[in-house]
């Protein structure tokens, strides 16, 4: 699959006192790239949570940083589907700098859970569907 990609500017307000872009700022970059990513299928989570009281949510995540990015870096978010089970999306996401070099890996497990109670649901179609299709 073709990775969907996502553009990112460091700004001031994303690092420490010595430009370096702070860890958890990956974690919100990389949640924005998969919702970006949805909205890419015209399948935005408000959608599922609209039609189907279900949302995908964050159930494991690992993180290796790789290179630290810095202040003004200009980053890409690249999103795969890596597998979609029942009620499970696995996904891998990278950041690169403008230059392809590797900043960090992101590897994702997503469930898909009921808005009401938040106990596991099947992944609703057409949300299945896109996402498998994703993977080829």
């Amino acid at each position: 699959m073709a990775a969907h990609r996502w553009p990112v500017r460091v700004y001031f307000e994303d690092t420490d006192a010595g430009g370096i872009v702070y860890h958890a700022n990956y974690l919100r970059w990389a949640e924005r790239a998969r919702t970006e990513s949805l909205r890419a299928m015209n399948l935005p989570h408000q959608l599922m949570i609209l039609r189907y009281a279900s949302l995908l949510v964050v159930r494991r995540i690992e993180v290796e940083y790789v290179a630290p990015a810095r202040l003004d870096d200009q980053l890409i978010v690249e999103t795969r589907v890596r597998k979609v089970g029942g009620a499970s999306v696995d996904l891998d996401q990278r950041v690169l700098d403008e230059s392809g070099a590797l900043r960090a890996v992101l590897t994702v497990g997503l469930v898909c859970v009921r808005a009401e109670g938040m106990r596991p649901a099947p992944i609703p179609e057409p949300w299945r569907s896109a996402l498998r299709d994703g993977m080829n």
